[in-house]
C-alpha cells in the first residue's frame, strides 16, 4: 500500500501541554485568612508593648504556637483565637472585625488596580443618554 501525497493542508497539531505563559507579574494572589488574623493579632500584641511569652501564659497556650498562628502558619480554632484575643483585653469578634476590615482593604486595593488595568471606553455605567 503506498501512500500518494495530496493537496489537502495538513493535520493540525494539538500541544499536550500548554504553552508556557507570557513573562510578566504574577496575578496577586488572594490573601489567607490565617494570615490576616495572625497580622492583627501581633499587631495588637506589640501596641500593647507585650511580649510572646506573656500573651501565651495569659491565653493558656505555648508560645511556638502563638508564635506560628501570629506568622499565619497554623489555622488556629476559635477556642484559641478566643483565648488569644482574650488575652489581649479583645473580644473574638474585635479580632475577626479586624482581620475582616484588612481583608476588604486589601481586596479593595486590589480591584481597583485590576480595573484599572481593563478601563472600559463610552459612557460610565448608570448613564442615561437621551435622544433629541
Amino acid at each position: 500500500m503506498t501512500i500518494r501525497a495530496t493537496n489537502q493542508p495538513h493535520a493540525r497539531v494539538i500541544p499536550l501541554r500548554p504553552f508556557p505563559a507570557a513573562p510578566g507579574p504574577a496575578p496577586a494572589r488572594e490573601p489567607l485568612w490565617r494570615d490576616l488574623v495572625g497580622d492583627v493579632l501581633r499587631r495588637e500584641r506589640l501596641s500593647q508593648e507585650r511580649t510572646l511569652k506573656d500573651v501565651a501564659d495569659a491565653a493558656r497556650i505555648s508560645m511556638a504556637y502563638l508564635s506560628e498562628v501570629e506568622r499565619g502558619r497554623k489555622e488556629a480554632s476559635s477556642e484559641v483565637l478566643g483565648a488569644a484575643a482574650r488575652a489581649l483585653g479583645l473580644s473574638l469578634a474585635d479580632v475577626l472585625a479586624l482581620a475582616q476590615g484588612e481583608l476588604i482593604r486589601l481586596s479593595g486595593a486590589r480591584s481597583r488596580a485590576e480595573s484599572l488595568g481593563a478601563r472600559r471606553t463610552g459612557p460610565p455605567m448608570g448613564t442615561v443618554r437621551l435622544a433629541a
